[in-house]
C-alpha cells in the first residue's frame, strides 16, 4: 500500500499550482532577464516566478511576488553541474570546496571519492556524504570501483563487493564510479563483475574509464553495462565510443584538458549524449580561473555555441544521472539559477539554490558548516630513518624514471649511476635524483626506492602525502638527510606537502584530513602552494608544477615506469621490476 501523502506536501503542491496559474503571488520574481532555455536552445527576455524553491513558470505574465529583482538584462542560466570530479584534487574539505565553486555558478556535482576511499575506505565516502549535507551544493557520489587500484602497492583500505552493495543503498549515491580496471572486465575477474552487477541490480549507473580501448574489447567493456567515458583524448576514440553507446564526458581540468581536441565530436545529432566535467581542479586554478564557468568560457572561446555549451553543462548531466528536476529553468524544476553577465565571459553575478540567493559578487553569503575529519591521523610510519632510503649498487646500469612536464605519463632511460661505498647517490649535476615511496597506512615499513630525472633540483627535497592512487608518502631529493627531513615534516603535520633544504623545512602545506585535504580555504591553500613552488624553484626545480608531477609518479596504471612502496613498476608488463637494467 502506498504511503499516505502528508498534508504539508499537498498544500505545497496546491500553492505551486496557484502561483503557476497566476492566482497567488510568487515568493520571488526575476524580471527583465534573458533566460536560457536548454530544451529549445533559445534565449528569451522574460520573467521567472519562483515558489517554494521551484520555478513556477516563466513569461511576462508573471508580475506579482513578495520579492522582485530587476536583473536589467542579465542572463539567467541553470545552475552548472560538473559531470565528473574528484573533490580531493582541490586539497580542501567539502565545505571549503563548496565555498569556492558555488559563487562560480556550480550548484551540483557528480563526485568520485576514489582518492579518499583509498585512504579511509567506506568511512571516507561516508565522510564526503556527511560533509555535504545541508550545503547549498548538491553533491552526488559514485562508489569507487577500484580500491585498492592495483596489487602492486599498499593502500589504506579495500572496498569489495559487499561494501559496494552497502554504499549503493545510501542517499545521493548514483552508482559505480569509473571502472578503471577494464582489463579485469575483459579477463572476467569475478570481483569486478560482481560490482558491475550490483550496480545494475540496484538500477544504478556504471561509469567508465578505458583510455584508448577499441574494437571488440570496447564492445565487451561497454556491453557489461558501462554507460560513460571521460578518458577520451583523441577525436576518433570519442567517436567510436559514442557510436558504441557510451555517453562522452569531455574533460577540461587541471591535469588533463581535452576540450580543444574533442569539441569537433559534438553535432546536432549527438550533443544530447555529451557532457562537460573537470575530473580534477587544483586549488590555484579554482581560485584564479574558476570551475565550470571556466569550462564554459573555454568551450565558447574554442567555437562551441554558448547555448550548446550550457546544455552540456546542465541538463544533459542531470538527465543522464537522473538528478531529478534539475538542470533547466522550467516549471517544476528546482530554482537553481546562475545569473551571469553574458554568454561569453560568464561572469557570475549571483547564484540561487532552491530559489534562495546563496552567492553574490564572487562570495558565498553564508559560511557552510565543517565536519571534523573521521580519524585524527592517517600517517603510521614504522621505524623510518634516513638509512631506509639507501639504494645498494650492484654494478652496471640502472633504470631511471623520466618525469615529463605537464604529463602524468613518464618515460624511462638507463644510466650508470653515481655510487660511493656500494650505495647509489643522487647526481644533481646530471639531473638524476633519488625517489622514494614510504608506506604510511598500515605501518608495514615498506619503502620503495628509485631514481628520477626531470625535476632539476640542485639541492633539497620535496615530499607529499597526496600521491595517486594509494596516497603513500612520495619524496624526491638530492640527499637522504633532506628527504628524511621532508618525510618527518609530513608526519608531524599529519600529512601534507613540504619543501626542504638540508635539515630545514622551507615551506609546507598541512593536509590533516586523510593526508590529502586541508581544513583551510582555497585562498590559504593556494598561498601555501605558491610558497612551496617558489622554494622549489629556488632549489633549482625546473618543473612548473612539481608537486602535481610528483603525485603521479606513484600511479602504477599510467605508463611507463612508476614507483610504489613495493618497488619499481613496469606498467607495460604490469609487474614489479628491479632497479638494475
Amino acid at each position: 500500500m502506498a504511503s499516505p501523502v502528508s498534508p504539508e506536501a499537498l498544500l505545497r503542491l496546491e500553492r505551486f499550482i496557484d502561483v503557476s496559474r497566476g492566482s497567488a503571488p510568487a515568493d520571488l520574481l526575476l524580471v527583465n532577464t534573458v533566460m536560457v532555455n536548454v530544451f529549445s536552445g533559445e534565449t528569451e527576455r522574460t520573467n521567472i516566478a519562483i515558489v517554494d524553491g521551484m520555478v513556477a513558470g516563466t513569461g511576462p505574465q508573471y508580475r506579482e511576488a513578495r520579492e522582485v529583482w530587476d536583473l536589467c538584462g542579465l542572463y539567467s542560466i541553470p545552475g552548472l553541474i560538473d559531470a565528473h570530479v574528484h573533490i580531493e584534487s582541490s586539497m580542501v574539505s567539502v565545505d571549503q570546496y563548496a565555498r569556492a565553486v558555488i559563487p562560480r555558478g556550480t550548484t551540483a556535482i557528480v563526485a568520485d571519492p576514489h582518492e579518499i576511499a583509498n585512504v579511509l575506505g567506506s568511512a571516507g565516502i561516508r565522510y564526503i556524504l556527511d560533509s555535504s549535507e545541508n550545503l547549498p551544493l548538491d553533491v552526488f557520489v559514485l562508489v569507487p570501483s577500484a580500491v585498492p587500484a592495483t596489487h602492486l602497492e599498499t593502500a589504506g583500505a579495500s572496498i569489495g563487493p559487499s561494501e559496494v552493495q552497502n554504499l549503493l543503498s545510501l542517499p545521493r549515491v548514483l552508482g559505480l564510479a569509473e571502472l578503471m580496471n577494464f582489463p579485469g572486465v575483459l579477463m572476467k575477474d569475478p570481483a569486478v563483475l560482481q560490482k558491475v552487477l550490483l550496480a545494475r541490480g540496484a538500477g544504478k549507473t556504471v561509469d567508465g574509464h578505458a583510455p584508448l580501448l577499441s574494437g571488440m574489447e570496447l564492445n565487451a567493456y561497454l556491453g557489461v553495462g558501462v554507460a560513460t567515458d571521460h578518458e577520451c583524448t583523441q577525436l576518433d576514440e570519442a567517436q567510436e565510443k559514442l557510436r558504441a553507446g557510451a555517453s562522452i564526458i569531455i574533460r577540461e581540468g587541471s591535469a588533463a584538458r581535452n576540450l580543444e581536441g574533442l569539441l569537433p565530436l559534438i553535432t546536432h545529432g549527438n550533443y544530447h549524449r555529451v557532457m562537460l566535467g573537470t575530473d580534477d581542479r587544483h586549488p590555484e586554478d579554482l581560485l584564479q580561473d574558476g570551475h565550470m564557468d571556466h569550462v564554459l568560457r573555454r568551450a565558447v572561446s574554442l567555437g562551441l555555441d554558448p547555448l550548446r555549451a550550457i546544455q552540456l553543462s546542465t541538463f544533459n548531466t542531470a538527465r543522464h544521472y537522473g538528478l531529478g528536476r534539475r538542470g533547466a529553468i522550467a516549471p517544476g524544476y528546482a530554482a537553481d539559477i546562475a545569473i551571469v553577465s553574458d554568454l561569453a565571459a560568464f561572469e557570475v553575478k549571483k547564484v540561487l539554490k532552491n530559489g534562495v540567493a546563496v552567492a553574490e559578487g564572487g562570495e558565498l553569503l553564508e559560511a557552510p558548516r565543517a565536519l571534523p575529519p573521521p580519524v585524527s591521523s592517517t600517517l603510521r610510519l614504522k621505524d623510518f630513518s634516513p638509512e631506509r632510503l639507501a639504494i645498494p649498487h650492484r654494478g652496471g646500469e640502472v633504470r631511471v624514471i623520466q618525469a615529463l612536464p605537464g604529463q602524468i605519463i613518464t618515460g624511462q632511460s638507463r644510466v650508470t649511476p653515481l655510487a660511493r661505498n656500494g650505495l647509489i647517490l643522487a647526481d644533481p649535476a646530471r639531473d638524476i635524483l633519488k625517489l622514494a615511496v614510504v608506506e604510511r597506512h598500515r605501518g608495514t615499513g615498506n619503502v620503495g626506492t628509485a631514481l628520477v630525472r626531470g625535476f632539476g633540483l640542485k639541492r633539497g627535497a620535496l615530499a607529499s602525502s597526496y600521491a595517486h592512487d594509494s596516497h603513500n608518502i612520495i619524496v624526491v631529493g638530492c640527499d637522504d638527510t633532506g628527504m628524511a627531513t621532508a618525510v618527518r615534516a609530513l608526519e608531524e603535520m599529519g600529512g601534507g606537502l613540504a619543501a626542504v633544504e638540508g635539515a630545514e623545512v622551507k615551506a609546507r602545506l598541512p593536509l590533516p584530513i586523510a593526508g590529502m585535504l586541508s581544513d583551510k580555504g582555497i585562498a590559504e591553500v593556494t598561498g601555501a602552494l605558491r610558497a612551496l613552488h617558489a622554494v622549489a624553484r629556488d632549489l633549482g626545480c625546473t618543473l612548473p608544477g612539481p608537486f602535481g608531477t610528483l603525485s603521479f609518479l606513484a600511479l602504477p596504471v599510467i605508463p611507463e615506469l612508476k614507483l610504489t612502496d613495493k618497488g619499481l613498476v613496469d606498467v607495460g608488463s604490469f609487474q614489479l621490476v628491479g632497479l638494475e637494467a
